[in-house]
């Protein structure tokens, strides 16, 4: 089972003509009568400069061989930013000869592989929170302080190190951050991004076929249609042990392999939170040396209690 491109090329463009407002665009609403929100296929073939019946084929997915003046006369008057506009290529343009024998036997991509140079430079990061995200958000390697941070990767099974998986359905996530609802969001938007990228990969379909299956939150989120990359931004946590740290984080992609990234965390010199960063780091040298991970935390706790 794969994605079916078509279907979502569809989907894709008719969320994008709900966001637009015919009024801001100098058009009539039709005294608020309009059925659906946003423009109709009409008004939007009009404002891209190509006939309604092309349009209306391009929605339908009818075929995917449209040309890249097509595709970028309704990029613009979608009003699409770069992300958007590279995943309405990927989906609306024919597959590269090598893969096109691939849409009838769907296979699963090579098993990613971490170099030994880069869990080194992990490891050596021993003050930065910092992990390495691969295709449909799998978390392939992380260091100490992460694994302090967000949840110890390495007492999970290898199918539950998937960011996807533990934010919709590990029940210490919603806790974990400030604005789950957002980073819910976030992650729902790469990993649409990732499966406009690998739209033949039965992994990537499973994975959101099993999301849609067991999340509420995940299908609200899904339906919404957003697009993001992971570059850089920052969230909030309330940690269990430590409190609140506001971090930033960075995203460096990874030149020969651009499905694997790395995300590292950044703090405030200074702040509140680069404090509790470093009793989060202490705690985590405590609980690798064999003290019990309640005893570390009521020690951290009395040892820096403002009273």
């Amino acid at each position: 089972m794969t994605l079916d491109r078509r279907a979502e090329l569809g989907e894709f463009l008719r969320s994008r003509r709900a966001r637009l407002r015919p009024e801001e665009l100098g058009l009539p609403d039709y005294g608020g009568r309009r059925r659906v929100p946003g423009l109709r296929r009409e008004e939007l073939a009009r404002l891209a400069g190509v006939s309604v019946d092309h349009y209306v084929r391009l929605e339908q997915g009818r075929t995917l061989h449209f040309s890249e003046a097509v595709l970028d006369a309704v990029a613009r008057a979608l009003r699409l930013d770069a992300v958007e506009r590279e995943h309405l290529y990927r989906l609306a343009r024919p597959w590269p000869e090598a893969d096109r024998g691939r849409e009838e036997q769907p296979s699963s991509p090579p098993l990613q592989q971490v170099r030994p140079g880069l869990r080194r430079l992990l490891d050596s990061a021993a003050d930065v929170p910092a992990y390495i995200v691969g295709r449909n958000t799998d978390v392939l390697a992380w260091n100490r302080l992460a694994a302090a941070l967000i949840t110890d990767f390495g007492a999970l099974p290898p199918y539950r190190r998937n960011l996807a998986r533990l934010v919709f359905l590990d029940e210490g996530m919603r806790s974990l951050y400030a604005d789950w609802r957002g980073k819910a969001s976030d992650v729902a938007a790469y990993l649409r991004l990732a499966a406009g990228r690998h739209p033949d990969d039965p992994q990537t379909a499973a994975l959101i076929e099993e999301l849609t299956r067991e999340s509420a939150e995940f299908r609200e989120v899904w339906a919404e249609h957003q697009l993001k990359d992971k570059t850089h931004g920052r969230y909030l946590y309330r940690h269990p042990v430590v409190g609140e740290l506001d971090l930033g984080y960075e995203t460096l992609r990874l030149p020969d392999d651009p499905d694997q990234a790395l995300i590292a965390h950044t703090v405030e010199e200074g702040s509140p939170s680069q404090t509790a960063l470093r009793l989060l780091a202490s705690w985590a040298q405590e609980s690798a040396l064999g003290v019990p991970l309640g005893d570390g935390a009521r020690r951290i706790r009395l040892d820096h209690d403002p009273q």
